[in-house]
């Protein structure tokens, strides 16, 4: 178990409850009484009063049921809003029954988890199979509203007196991960194809040989676009045949992701929490929009590589802290399986402060980014409020993105947008999660940039 989930781990103790507590004031009460007014038998009712409470602690202290656990969460991985359901498998291991027994689950800060509910009376452990009498199975649904990892567990085993003048509650199990992925907006759009996108190998074959066209033609299969009809091999072969670039190009497209939010001003303390959550909001609306980009780009058959302004998080092992534009090299994906790795690490991904370099080693690294690669690619950048150094940067690389997108939140300076528009980016703002179809087609329709496969 991880140190910090050793941390979070309930701390099993008794207390009274609130029937106790009246058992005891009441008893302390008549203890006093009693010795001023010299009542013995007065003294005898204080003295059992104060027995009973201490008693039942004692009762639910002493002897706990020995229960095993078992936790299945279906599907471990869920979009943010969706249901996921828990269920548990509680198994009495003890010679005794277990019977009046409340159980409440347990998570992480942000997911809602069911209040304590009586759990089935589980007969004595006898030795004998799992189907006996000894075994209750318990579920309930949740739905996290927010992406993030979330620790589910242990499960709280409540255990009380008869007359409920004690309770005790203590863990069973170990902590369950629930990996919660972005919210997934179908954008408008089939399927994609990104003008000078095609891939570097497809540059190569077309510079060295423009009419290699015909070397790598086949016959036509229904589903095939019209506009990939080779029309010289068609008159040649006297049948309908299509230019098979596409299996030969490795089509690519890249997503700049601002991780840093280095453009925040330094606020006044009076109005720090509002901007810290207005900028937080934000974010979650860039990660949400690069989850739905990212997503329809792969299911179109493109390579995706992912940049990260900050420290590398989705590739820690190949970065050097510095983000992706300053030496981390970006994080590559591709389907099939792409999605599902490319979601579980913006599940995790949070602002983060990149290191500081000098002048003369952040160029080197600059040059180095925007020398990565072969030919143009589309490139995608979802920005919430970069620096003049990142506007600057952004800037550079412009003459190797065709096209050159930028979705930009509401949080972004107005400095940093105007360099971006003067050199070339097209800038499209949203505000909320409920703006993504509209930006994605906006940029669709941006002549040149995006247009749809027939």
């Amino acid at each position: 178990m991880s140190e910090q989930r050793r941390r979070l781990r309930p701390v099993w103790f008794p207390r009274l409850t609130r029937r106790g507590g009246m058992f005891l004031a009441v008893g302390g009460a008549l203890f006093l009484n009693a010795l001023v007014i010299d009542r013995r038998d007065l003294l005898f009712i204080a003295c059992l009063l104060l027995a009973v409470p201490v008693v039942a602690l004692v009762y639910v202290t002493v002897r706990p049921a020995t229960v095993q656990l078992s936790r299945a969460i279906r599907p471990v991985i869920v979009p943010a809003g969706s249901d996921a359901v828990v269920a548990l498998r509680v198994r009495n291991l003890s010679s005794r029954p277990v019977f009046g027994t409340r159980w409440r689950d347990t998570a992480s800060p942000g997911i809602t988890v069911p209040a304590g509910v009586i759990m089935p009376t589980l007969d004595r452990y006898e030795g004998g199979p799992d189907t006996g009498g000894d075994t209750a199975r318990l579920e309930y649904t949740l739905t996290p509203l927010r992406r993030g990892v979330y620790d589910l567990g242990p499960l709280m085993l409540g255990r009380s007196d008869p007359f409920d003048l004690a309770v005790s509650e203590r863990p069973v199990g170990e902590p369950h991960d629930l990996v919660v992925t972005p919210r997934i907006t179908p954008l408008p759009g089939n399927a994609l194809n990104i003008r000078s996108g095609d891939g570097s190998i497809h540059e190569l074959i077309r510079h060295i040989s423009p009419s290699s066209d015909e070397l790598i033609a086949r016959e036509y299969r229904p589903g095939d676009p019209l506009r990939r009809v080779n029309w010289p091999a068609t008159a040649r072969h006297g049948e309908i045949m299509v230019r098979q670039e596409e299996q030969r190009s490795n089509p690519a497209a890249r997503i700049i992701l601002d991780t840093t939010l280095a453009g925040r001003p330094a606020y006044a303390p009076t109005e720090a929490a509002a901007r810290t959550s207005r900028h937080d909001q934000a974010f979650e609306v860039a990660v949400e929009l690069t989850a739905c980009v990212a997503v329809h780009l792969l299911d179109a058959g493109f390579r995706v590589e992912l940049v990260e302004l900050g420290p590398s998080q989705l590739a820690p092992a190949a970065g050097g802290g510095r983000g992706g534009l300053h030496g981390d090299a970006p994080g590559s994906f591709r389907a099939p399986g792409g999605d599902r790795l490319l979601l579980e690490g913006l599940a995790s991904i949070v602002p983060a402060q990149r290191a500081a370099g000098n002048a003369a080693e952040g160029a080197r690294s600059r040059r180095a980014a925007v020398s990565r690669g072969l030919g143009l690619l589309p490139t995608f950048a979802v920005l919430v409020d970069i620096d003049a150094q990142d506007a600057a940067e952004l800037a550079a690389i412009r003459g190797r993105c065709a096209p050159a997108v930028a979705f930009v939140i509401d949080t972004m300076g107005r400095g940093a947008l105007e360099r971006l528009r003067d050199a070339g980016w097209r800038c499209i703002g949203l505000r909320t999660h409920r703006d993504i179809p509209a930006a994605w087609d906006q940029a669709r329709q941006e002549r040149g940039a995006v247009r749809d496969l027939a």
